[in-house]
């Protein structure tokens, strides 16, 4: 660490120090997932975009995802008031959903089809099975509305750089230690709310 930056993580060390904010411990993950995120290229960490246990700020029930796009953090909501919180990349404006929908589905490791709109966009990109080139990362939760998928996810990324930034097409990304941990914690049905 340069010398530079250490009154400014002197004085956000201070900052966390006077709230309610508790680390959380990584999940245990298999070793295809060991092998398979030491080959996704590293990001300095950004104590802001972190793994929390805080004081829940979303007033929702206990078992909701809750995603506030603006401060780029999503919240897992748990009993007693608290909440887990992760940073996230978001949807840039363009691009960007809200709503409220339902997690209908769970992959590890998933495969990329990107749907007609983005390849429409963007003829580069193309089909992509899973693995740590893949842009959905170590885990994907399917969002859907009803019965029909929004085309929407929460997901890994091979980009963990850009967490915190509002970049993605839609999707939430999250650093994949991160998207492992949430989908050990969550069940199909699983409410998600995007602010």
């Amino acid at each position: 660490m340069r010398l530079s930056r250490l009154p400014l993580l002197l004085a956000m060390i201070m900052a966390l120090a006077g709230c309610n904010f508790k680390g959380v411990p990584d999940p245990q993950v298999s070793a295809r997932d060991t092998e398979w995120m030491a080959q996704v290229p590293k990001a300095e960490d950004d104590p802001r975009f972190g793994r929390y246990l805080i004081d829940d700020p979303t007033g929702e029930a206990p078992g909701t995802i809750v995603v506030d796009t603006k401060e780029r953090q999503l919240y897992y909501v748990q009993a007693n008031k608290k909440a887990i919180r992760y940073g996230v990349a978001v949807g840039d404006e363009a691009y960007g959903w809200t709503g409220t929908a339902t997690i209908a589905r769970k992959a590890e490791w998933p495969d990329w089809n990107p749907p007609a709109e983005m390849k429409a966009r963007w003829p580069h990109v193309q089909y992509t099975k899973g693995g740590p080139d893949n842009p959905l990362g170590a885990r994907a939760l399917y969002l859907y509305e009803g019965n029909k998928d929004t085309l929407y996810r929460i997901h890994g990324t091979n980009e963990p750089e850009k967490i915190g930034h509002a970049v993605s097409s839609g999707c939430i990304r999250m650093r994949n230690i991160d998207v492992v941990d949430l989908y050990n914690r969550v069940s199909l049905n699983t409410k998600v709310i995007v602010r």
